[in-house]
């Protein structure tokens, strides 16, 4: 069997990365249209409003546990928009997520009405309707309240999706108070469910262009027909666009109030005393030290470092092994130069996918 499974391994860091996306978004969306559905047939007596912020909110927990190790758990077009707005993500790599993201709720969506088939039918009474004291279009995707209006929705989901990147930002800022790592799954899942609990009347809280445009594709093509792009006066591009604009309002805020004001270490400073390290290590080494000696404790410097505790102690016995290195083998300068130290440093860990929060390589 582990043959058979290493054999189905796909060497492309893309195509890895979207099938991660689009697992997480179709485990997002069959639990929170799977409990919109369980809601609306069984007529509020199996769950009510709460059954449906829990699934929504849970189904963001697991989906994120799901794809976070691989793609960085975007499962929204609007983080991934927003992220390349704030040079974390790669425009190039867009496009591809989206249509990992759309496809997983789609076909998320077709696993709900599959699941409800029987029981969407005789709650509706064989008529699918997006309207209506029966309608189950809304199991798929999100229509406005009769009060609200079209400028009045894109207000709400402008706000409601700015609201989240806020929150998500703040969760994966590790200059700020970032969340335990291992966590930020469940918290972003709770900011999920607290804007479905403060924002969701009006219009269903869609806050995700993937989540609303998949299954409402699917529910045109499924039976319900065209309807689901007319009803509400024409309000499929409002979950669509307005997600979008308030995914880049609440990533601008939050990086001109917050992420602009933190306060950034001296690298210089800290680069000076790793060479004057240096420079005493060589001298009071050079006369006693074989270059066999350099060598061994370069090798103990590099195991420090890439152990779990003391790594930052580990670094610094590393580069000053490095140094005396160098320094045996006639190389000029004082160990390592900035440069090189830099990336040393910044390399142990990668946003995967360009994702929120760090993955240790």
């Amino acid at each position: 069997m582990d043959r058979l499974l290493k054999r189905c391994h796909i060497k492309s860091q893309l195509v890895r990365e979207c099938l991660a996306e689009f697992l997480g978004v179709y485990v997002l969306i069959l639990f929170g249209c799977g409990s919109v559905a369980q809601v609306t047939t069984s007529e509020n007596t199996k769950g009510e409003y709460l059954s449906i912020n829990l699934g929504f909110a849970l189904g963001t927990t697991f989906g994120i546990y799901v794809s976070k190790g691989v793609s960085g758990a975007h499962l929204n077009p609007a983080v991934s928009l927003s992220l390349c707005f704030l040079g974390r993500f790669s425009w190039a790599r867009l496009p591809f997520y989206v249509l990992a993201q759309i496809f997983g709720a789609f076909l998320a969506a077709a696993t709900v009405a599959l699941l409800y088939y029987d029981a969407i039918f005789h709650y509706s009474g064989g008529h699918l309707t997006v309207s209506g004291t029966t309608a189950t279009a809304g199991i798929f995707s999100t229509y406005p309240a009769e009060y609200l209006s079209l400028w009045g929705g894109v207000v709400d989901q402008v706000i409601g999706t700015a609201a989240l990147l806020v929150c998500v930002l703040a969760l994966g800022d590790g200059r700020n108070t970032p969340a335990p790592p291992g966590l930020e799954p469940v918290l972003v899942g709770a900011v999920v469910m607290v804007i479905g609990i403060s924002m969701g009347s009006n219009s269903g809280y869609a806050i995700n262009p993937a989540r609303d445009l998949g299954p409402r594709i699917f529910s045109c093509i499924a039976g319900w027909g065209f309807e689901v792009f007319r009803a509400g006066g024409g309000w499929w591009w409002v979950p669509l666009v307005a997600t979008c604009v308030g995914g880049l309002v609440g990533s601008l805020i939050y990086e001109l109030m917050i992420g602009v004001h933190h306060h950034e270490p001296d690298i210089s400073k800290a680069m000076d005393k790793w060479q004057e390290s240096d420079m005493k290590v060589v001298q009071q080494d050079s006369e006693k030290v074989s270059g066999g000696g350099y060598v061994s404790r370069a090798v103990e410097g590099s195991r420090r470092h890439v152990g779990d505790e003391g790594a930052a102690t580990g670094l610094e016995d590393f580069l000053e092994a490095a140094g005396i290195v160098t320094e045996a083998l006639g190389i000029s300068g004082s160990g390592l130069s900035g440069e090189s130290r830099s990336s040393m440093t910044c390399s142990g860990f990668r946003s995967s996918g360009g994702g929120l929060f760090p993955v240790p390589v």
